[in-house]
């Protein structure tokens, strides 16, 4: 494949990102690709708008990124953005870029800082970059700000943990250098995914924020926590820079300076800072494809195979068939089955966050009313072992050994006992009953065919 065809690659994955998102299966194949990983206030945003060389992204405190952002971003001659939800739009002010990303992710998140797992897909043509396409993902925070779910931390690293456990997916995992490298949650995630960091990128924010006589050439020089891809330090933007507006090309000249003027790292100055982020980037994201195409194309393969297998049952399609039917029936009640069960276990797609629902409701019946029922019971104990005591006995009839009970012997006098407790359980019974409708409710679509 010549050098053209290398540089086709990326643009060819992005049209198979597209064309997967716009059905709504972008996460049925798992196409190349790569994940940026880190912290809240890591440098995330800042990096990916170094890239551009435009203010883009939305800020401010909290969770920002609230929806996973696959940006691509293609070289061309003219500057502007598009969306894949705005079809023919272009966009060449880049503020209206941002808004329209907090638009999109208010839509279906609210504005009370919820997440969602549903990409926005934002492609931008510039003279200023290179091919490259990065999913910027929410960044990881372990407190809930405002009306967000207790659970927040956790729905952030499931959100995380979907795309990085590709094995085709590679991580850029980016943490701040004024805190220890070996807290890091990007490094940590990465690590529980890539225990070799065969496909982790270290990216080194926030250089210039170091206390005074403390630097990272350990990290840098990949000597501290090795990574086979190895770590590329920047300098991003201060708060104060961005709030002053503060040009990007005047930044990426000043961290340049950096890194030519440091002691700690002059030696290695030109295999860092943002420019050579993006080319190692381009480069191993174009290498990652090339080496993951024949995987990835036999299991398109495969899959075409089974679809054209199943397109061809239907053509043969007769809905007065009773063997279809049958078939159709069985296959509903399997998705009942499925679904019922998941909401019992607590592992659905969707979670309640204002009632107690599903398996939860069934769980509180059993350990919370249940036992107060229980107690309001009124019983004679030593009547009850009298009674437990004859049963006992004349269970063995002649029998001389009553130390040992057998297990038919052992059911007869629980159901002995459970009938003088009969109540209680006739009031979970009840309770039960009235949690199941609304399980039945949220289960699979296809389950309403199954209602009389």
């Amino acid at each position: 494949m010549g050098n053209r065809g290398m540089e086709e690659l990326i643009p060819l994955v992005n049209r198979l990102q597209d064309a997967l998102s716009s059905v709504g299966q972008s996460c049925s194949l798992h196409l190349p690709q790569i994940a940026v990983v880190g912290g809240q206030s890591a440098g995330k945003s800042s990096v990916l708008e170094n890239f551009v060389g435009r203010d883009f992204l939305p800020r401010g405190s909290g969770i920002v990124t609230r929806r996973p952002l696959i940006l691509q971003l293609l070289s061309a001659t003219m500057e502007y953005g598009e969306f894949l939800h705005c079809k023919g739009k272009k966009f060449t002010d880049f503020d209206e870029i941002r808004k329209e990303i907090e638009t999109e992710t208010c839509r279906l998140t609210g504005s009370n800082k919820g997440i969602s797992p549903v990409p926005i897909n934002l492609r931008i043509h510039s003279p200023h970059v290179l091919n490259l396409t990065l999913v910027d993902l929410p960044g990881i925070t372990k407190v809930p700000v405002g009306d967000q779910p207790a659970d927040i931390e956790y729905q952030i690293r499931d959100m995380i943990m979907q795309y990085i456990c590709k094995e085709n997916c590679l991580i850029l995992a980016v943490t701040p250098a004024n805190t220890d490298l070996a807290n890091s949650d990007a490094l940590k995630l990465a690590k529980d995914v890539d225990p070799q960091g065969q496909r982790t990128i270290g990216v080194i924010t926030k250089l210039d924020l170091m206390d005074e006589g403390t630097d990272a050439r350990e990290i840098l020089e990949n000597r501290l926590l090795p990574l086979r891809r190895g770590y590329i330090g920047v300098v991003n933007r201060s708060q104060k820079d961005i709030d002053g507006k503060k040009d990007i090309k005047a930044a990426l000249l000043a961290e340049e300076k950096f890194f030519l003027s440091h002691p700690a790292y002059k030696h290695m100055a030109e295999r860092m800072g943002t420019p050579y982020l993006q080319r190692a980037l381009n480069q191993q994201l174009t290498n990652h494809i090339r080496d993951t195409l024949p995987a990835f194309r036999s299991h398109l393969q495969s899959q075409l195979l089974s679809l054209n297998k199943e397109a061809e049952q239907y053509r043969q399609y007769s809905p007065d068939d009773p063997a279809r039917r049958t078939k159709t029936l069985l296959q509903l009640v399997q998705h009942l089955a499925v679904d019922f069960e998941k909401l019992i276990e607590g592992s659905g797609d969707k979670v309640d966050t204002v009632n107690l629902s599903g398996g939860a409701r069934i769980n509180r019946i059993f350990h919370e009313y249940f036992p107060y029922e229980l107690v309001k019971i009124e019983s004679d104990e030593r009547k009850m072992r009298r009674e437990i005591n004859y049963a006992i006995r004349n269970i063995h009839g002649v029998r001389y050994n009553v130390a040992f009970i057998n297990v038919t012997s052992f059911h007869i006098i629980q159901c002995f006992l459970f009938t003088a407790a009969d109540l209680p359980f006739l009031f979970c019974v009840f309770f039960f009953s009235s949690t199941c409708p609304p399980i039945g409710q949220v289960c699979s679509p296809l389950t309403w065919l199954l209602k009389p």
